[in-house]
């Protein structure tokens, strides 16, 4: 029971011991505080994503910005956090321009193609003839492309009012991404500020939550996803350079945008081979059957090559997670956590790989 109050000999009231607390109590405390949290994340809800895409920036830009800072160490609580949002700001609206002329400039000689399409029909490509079962895909492709009239039920299809209902769906999900992009670079701006404060109180978080390995957890979360940017998204802008030269050599139509398309596709493991497959498509489709199988070939080595030899070294390495598991990792968190899980998956995998070695060990985890 808890000592009352109690007068001193000078009239002073001393102060009473406090007891230690018991078990009712801190099972309440524990309650009350995952009540809080829930509730605190629940209200966040429509935040936690740009807030981790924050801390994802944040973590694969700070090897940058720290060597920033201790050269101009004035400015590393206002300056550099705002050039680091303008570059990057730069770097998300770069794409989206160099994706919107090509459409917007294709857009009304597209609309003129469906035209002419649905009322003179589509001669079958001689790509076609060369393919197995040519004979039948031919014969398929003139009784319902090739003739005139023949695609005006493709056509009106696509002409009919729900069009107008996508067009709403498009443009709300955008506005809802431009959004998150900007609740991103808000909170990154102020992450980078505060970074020196978050990262000390992160570390005694960690140290009072799992023991000493909570540093050593949260280090290796940090490496993971550092890890995982490299090898992802500098991998990824790799294969999109080298792919783009190849793809504007063979002439491939808007070699460019294939290139940045393959480029943001290759950010996911295997994805760049649809990116060459559309690619030597289009190729096809432009009688250029040779340049097709070059582009394709050469479009299977590169990646290949990255997605088995440099992207595992580069990951692998990082999070100390066998390429399986990176993979899964990958695969599991895009599935989970949409885009994001990129990062976040690998990181949690490995975070839970230290944590199974550190208790196989035999080392302290607990506080």
């Amino acid at each position: 029971m808890d000592e009352a109050p109690r007068e001193g000999a000078d009239g002073a009231v001393a102060r009473a011991e406090v007891s230690p607390v018991s078990r009712r109590q801190r099972a309440v405390g524990l309650v009350a505080v995952a009540i809080l949290a829930v509730a605190g994340l629940y209200t966040l809800r429509d935040f936690l994503p740009a807030i981790v895409w924050a801390l994802v920036v944040a973590i694969g830009l700070w090897p940058l910005f720290q060597r920033l800072a201790l050269r101009w160490p004035g400015h590393r609580h206002g300056l550099l956090p705002a050039l680091v949002i303008a570059a990057t700001l730069l770097v998300l609206a770069l794409p989206l321009v160099l994706i919107g002329f090509p459409i917007f400039s294709d857009a009304h000689e597209a609309a003129q193609w469906l035209e002419r399409a649905r009322v003179y029909g589509v001669a079958a490509p001689p790509f076609l003839q060369h393919l197995p079962g040519g004979a039948q895909l031919t014969q398929f492709w003139q009784a319902n492309l090739a003739a005139p009239g023949a695609m005006s039920v493709f056509v009106g299809h696509a002409m009919q009012g729900s069009v107008l209902e996508v067009g709403r769906r498009f443009g709300a999900a955008a506005l809802h991404r431009l959004a998150v992009i900007g609740f991103m670079l808000l909170a990154l701006f102020f992450v980078l500020r505060h970074a020196d404060t978050v990262t000390a109180q992160l570390k005694t978080a960690g140290r009072r939550a799992v023991g000493p390995a909570g540093e050593r957890v949260a280090l290796q979360v940090v490496r993971s996803v550092q890890g995982t940017v490299n090898g992802l998204v500098l991998v990824g802008l790799g294969e999109g350079l080298i792919l783009g030269v190849a793809y504007w050599i063979a002439g491939v139509p808007h070699p460019a945008l294939f290139g940045l398309m393959t480029a943001l596709l290759a950010m996911i493991p295997f994805g760049a081979y649809l990116a060459v497959a559309i690619a030597a498509l289009a190729l096809l489709v432009d009688d250029k059957a040779l340049a097709a199988m070059i582009v394709a070939g050469f479009g299977v080595v590169v990646t290949f090559a990255a997605d088995h030899f440099v992207r595992p070294v580069l990951i692998g390495g990082a999070t100390r997670l066998p390429f399986l598991w990176v993979l899964l990792g990958i695969l599991g968190g895009v599935e989970t956590w949409g885009l994001v899980g990129l990062f976040v998956g690998p990181a949690l995998l490995s975070a839970l790989l230290l944590l199974w070695r550190e208790y196989v060990a035999g080392r302290e985890v607990e506080g």
